[in-house]
């Protein structure tokens, strides 16, 4: 029956599940070959990736700052959705910092940064051309150029932020 759901979990099924499983690997409950089967069933949609990496990459568990190799190979071979998503929460959290800087909320900024952090090593790890061309597309966005400008417009991002996603982008290369 749980396998069923987790062919197409919602983006709420899936943030539940995540943060269940994470939850059983800090307790060392599964290992982490198990952790990584079930993590490349959920980022294997959309709305579970997407549910996947907001638990992972906000929250208090530990993978993302030492990802296991077989959850990298996961990652991995999940391809551009997995990419994408990594480079939408990049860009998201550095304009977040941004935000928080300003309004003096110190705690949301390291929360913010925090995230950022975790995209730019997990983005490292996977498929570097992929990597790459993303990275590139979200920098022609910060430029007003390309598809990425809709998606940056559409959050309101000013000049500033755009200035740090595309420091972001670019230190993702300077490993």
């Amino acid at each position: 029956m749980a396998d069923a759901q987790l062919s197409q979990p919602t983006f709420q099924q899936a943030m539940e599940i995540s943060a269940a499983w994470l939850q059983r690997w800090e307790n060392e409950e599964i290992s982490d070959e198990v952790l990584a089967d079930r993590i490349g069933e959920m980022v294997a949609s959309r709305d579970g990736a997407r549910g996947f990496f907001v638990v992972s990459l906000a929250g208090d568990s530990a993978l993302m700052d030492r990802l296991p190799d077989p959850v990298v190979g996961q990652l991995r071979s999940a391809g551009a959705g997995v990419v994408d998503l990594s480079v939408r929460n990049l860009a998201m959290s550095t304009a977040m910092a941004v935000h928080h800087q300003r309004s003096g909320d110190s705690s949301q900024q390291a929360g913010s940064e925090r995230v950022t952090s975790r995209c730019t090593e997990l983005l490292r790890l996977l498929e570097p051309e992929l990597v790459k061309q993303r990275l590139e597309q979200l920098l022609e966005g910060c430029d007003n150029r390309g598809e990425d400008a809709g998606f940056l417009k559409r959050w309101g991002y000013d000049e500033v932020q755009k200035r740090a996603i595309s420091a972001s982008a670019l230190a993702v290369a300077d490993a």
